[in-house]
C-alpha cells in the first residue's frame, strides 16, 4: 500500500452555499495508471463529482488529471478551483506567485491567477473555446430535459461550445422554470451519449438578485451524476456564448448556479485579453491520507 496526502474540498463556495465537492490526491512524481485512477474515481461515486490527481511536472508548476466515477474527464473546472485555491492558500511557494502554470491531462497548459489577497478567489484560464455545430433539434432537447418546447426562450439562441467540456447551451424563458426542473437521469444520459454531449447548461438571464448577470444549471449524467451544482467549464462556455452574442463586455461578472433544492453557488467570470477566466473560492472539508494498493 502507498499513501498520498488527500483532501476533500468544496469549490465555488460563497457565504452559506456548499459549493461543488471535489477530492484531490498529491501524487508527487508517482505515475498512477489509468486503471488505478479510475478505481479511485469509482470509490468516490456519490461522494464527490470528480477526483483530481495532482502530480509534479517538469513543464509546469503542477500537473492535474481528472476522473469521475465513470471515466477520465477532459477538464474539471471546479476540481481545478478546489486544488489551486487550496495549494495557493496553504503553500508559501505558490502564495507568493501571482500566476501559476498548470498542465492538464487533455487541455494542455493553463494559467491560474492568484487573487486571494484582493478578492479571496483564484481565477483559471478556460481552455480555448471551440464553437461546434448543434447536433440536435430544439424539440429533442426539450424532450430530453422533460419540458415543453414553449419553456425554452426564443429571445436567445441555442449553442454548442467546448471550453473544457462539450457544452450544449439551452436558453429558458423564465428563472422559475430553470430552477425547478429535474430531468430523468438515465434518459438524459442516453441523449448525451448518443450525440456526443458532455454537459447541458440551461440558463435564464433573470436571476434571484441583481448582483448576478444570469442563473445557470448544469446537467452531467455522462459522468455518473445528474447535476453539477457549480461548474467552471460549463460557465466558461457560457461566458464565450455571452461574448459571441454581445451580451457581456468582458468585465468582471458573477453568475449564480443551482436548482431550488440548494443554496445557489457563485461563479465569477472575467476576460483577460482573448481569454475567459472563471474564478471562485473553496473550503476544505476533509484532510488526511489516501491509501492505494500497488498491486
Amino acid at each position: 500500500m502507498k499513501k498520498y496526502p488527500y483532501k476533500k474540498v468544496n469549490a465555488f463556495t460563497s457565504e452559506n452555499s456548499l459549493g461543488n465537492p471535489a477530492a484531490y490526491l498529491l501524487t508527487g512524481d508517482d505515475c498512477l495508471s489509468h486503471k488505478k485512477m479510475l478505481e479511485v474515481g469509482k470509490e468516490h461515486g456519490g461522494f464527490v463529482s470528480e477526483v483530481v490527481f495532482c502530480s509534479d511536472s517538469n513543464e509546469a508548476d503542477v500537473e492535474l488529471t481528472y476522473y469521475s466515477s465513470e471515466c477520465e474527464v477532459d477538464f474539471c473546472g471546479h476540481g481545478t478551483i478546489a486544488v489551486m485555491y487550496d495549494l495557493i492558500k496553504n503553500n508559501e511557494q505558490f502564495r507568493q506567485k501571482k500566476e501559476i502554470l498548470i498542465k492538464t491531462n487533455k487541455k494542455g497548459f493553463l494559467t491560474v491567477y492568484n487573487d486571494i489577497d484582493k478578492e479571496d478567489a483564484v481565477y483559471i484560464t478556460a481552455p480555448m473555446a471551440q464553437h461546434l455545430t448543434i447536433p440536435v433539434s430544439t424539440e429533442k432537447v426539450a424532450a430530453a430535459l422533460g419540458v415543453d418546447v414553449l419553456d425554452l426562450s426564443t429571445k436567445h439562441p441555442f449553442d454548442f461550445i467546448d471550453a473544457g467540456l462539450r457544452t450544449l447551451i439551452v436558453p429558458f424563458s423564465s428563472f422559475y422554470k430553470v430552477v425547478s426542473i429535474y430531468p430523468d437521469e438515465s434518459k438524459l444520459k442516453k441523449f448525451c451519449m448518443d450525440i456526443g454531449i458532455d454537459i447541458i447548461l440551461i440558463f435564464s438571464m433573470e436571476a434571484s438578485s441583481i448582483e448576478y448577470i444570469a442563473h445557470t444549471r448544469v446537467f452531467a449524467p455522462k459522468f455518473g451524476y445528474l447535476e453539477d451544482p457549480a461548474t467552471g467549464s460549463g460557465n466558461s462556455a457560457f461566458g464565450n456564448y455571452l461574448l459571441k452574442n454581445n451580451m457581456w463586455d468582458g468585465s468582471g461578472i458573477s453568475i449564480e448556479q443551482g436548482g431550488d433544492n440548494i443554496i445557489f453557488n457563485t461563479i465569477k467570470l472575467k476576460q483577460n485579453k482573448e481569454d475567459v477566466l472563471f474564478g471562485g473560492k473553496a473550503s476544505v472539508q476533509i484532510e488526511g491520507q489516501y491509501y492505494i494498493n500497488e498491486l
